[in-house]
């Protein structure tokens, strides 16, 4: 039966270990740039503080509502609601960048794709939850799931965001799989993407070059390969033990956006093999004690609920740490807890208060 335990201590720690090296990591990184922009060295560190805040007031908040209430099925049409509300809104906001991603709320950038993963899983989850017995059935249980993410998927792409997007659709399809998805499917899954997934990435110049630059970036250093070239430049410099905090070279100009999708590479050359392993094992230690939430928990939504969160943070620790080293194109995912943004910050930490609740109500028996 279930009884309501302690949080996950582990999970909670790696959390905070995370967040706390995204302070130093984000001043570190942004100190010099921040000092050029806005005429003070601590403009994104406060920034970041105040993400924290109150990105800790929802995982507390979080930890104390019982996640069961998220399966009320005003709650779900309500999350996704707004979250598409949001998404369709965003496209008529002007262009940041040449995307548009952000709207203004108060003056404070918010990015409503953070936000509909998380309500695309708690749907996922309780409509799964609910068709364990029929999941290999289309058009009761693979259909529904199928259109929502699609649908918010779509209007993620259309930002243009491609990242997110799969992003978004790989954490569907691995709830699927966890719900007990067949095999056969999954093939079938895989073979009627493959074509979609290559019209996709054909139908954007930027995104052709992006795939080039990924498999010879020094095809064009000072373009498309420079972003690549230098992240790669950073790592290889770090050596074992790094350069030491605030002496790194590439983000001082030369590695773009050095605080956000590539802070990765500022802490390899900071800090070196030795924090940048630090990093990827506070990332492996929440993704075993997701999983392992998942396999205790209390019930079926619970279950699919934080096998859900902890791909989004696993899945996105990954991408964002592959594309630094070279191992995927470059995409705009950030690392999450570490990363400066307010949307990810807050997104990250919400989903992060909902599986230590889901990991309070552990399934034991007596």
């Amino acid at each position: 039966m279930a009884r309501k335990l302690k949080s996950d201590k582990l999970l909670f720690l790696a959390t905070l270990l995370l967040v706390l090296s995204g302070w130093v990591m984000v001043y570190s990184a942004s100190a010099v740039l921040a000092m050029d922009e806005h005429g003070q060295p601590y403009y994104f560190l406060f920034r970041q503080v105040v993400w924290v805040v109150l990105g800790g007031c929802l995982l507390l908040a979080a930890t104390r509502v019982d996640y069961r209430r998220l399966e009320r099925p005003v709650v779900i049409w309500t999350l996704l609601a707004v979250v598409t509300a949001a998404l369709i809104a965003v496209l008529f906001g002007p262009p940041i960048n040449g995307t548009r991603r952000w709207f203004a709320v108060g003056g404070i950038g918010v990015q409503p794709s953070e936000g509909a993963k998380l309500a695309v899983i708690v749907f996922t989850a309780a409509f799964l939850a609910r068709r364990t017995d029929r999941i290999n059935e289309l058009s009761s249980a693979l259909l529904p799931v199928a259109t929502v993410a699609g649908v918010v998927s779509g209007l993620i792409l259309l930002q243009p965001d491609f990242g997110t997007a799969l992003a978004l659709l790989l954490i569907t399809g691995v709830m699927i799989f966890a719900a007990g998805l067949s095999y056969r499917y999954l093939i079938g899954i895989a073979l009627t993407a493959a074509p979609v997934l290559y019209m996709v990435l054909a139908s954007a110049e930027y995104r052709r070059r992006r795939l080039l630059a990924f498999l010879d970036p020094w095809g064009d250093p000072l373009g498309d390969g420079f972003q690549l070239i230098q992240a790669q430049i950073a790592v290889g410099t770090g050596g074992v033990v790094g350069q030491g905090l605030m002496a790194g070279i590439q983000k001082l100009f030369y590695l773009p956006y050095p605080h956000t999708d590539f802070i990765y590479a500022v802490i390899a050359e900071e800090t070196g093999l030795i924090g940048a392993t630090a990093i990827a094992l506070c990332f492996c230690v929440i993704t075993w004690r997701g999983f392992r939430i998942a396999a205790q928990a209390a019930d079926r939504f619970g279950a699919l609920l934080a096998v859900g969160l902890t791909t989004m943070i696993a899945l996105q620790a990954f991408i964002n740490i592959s594309v630094v080293l070279g191992l995927l194109p470059t995409k705009g995912i950030p690392l999450p807890f570490v990363s400066s943004g307010g949307s990810s910050l807050l997104a990250s930490m919400a989903g992060m208060g909902v599986l230590l609740n889901v990991s309070q109500h552990a399934s034991m028996r007596t």
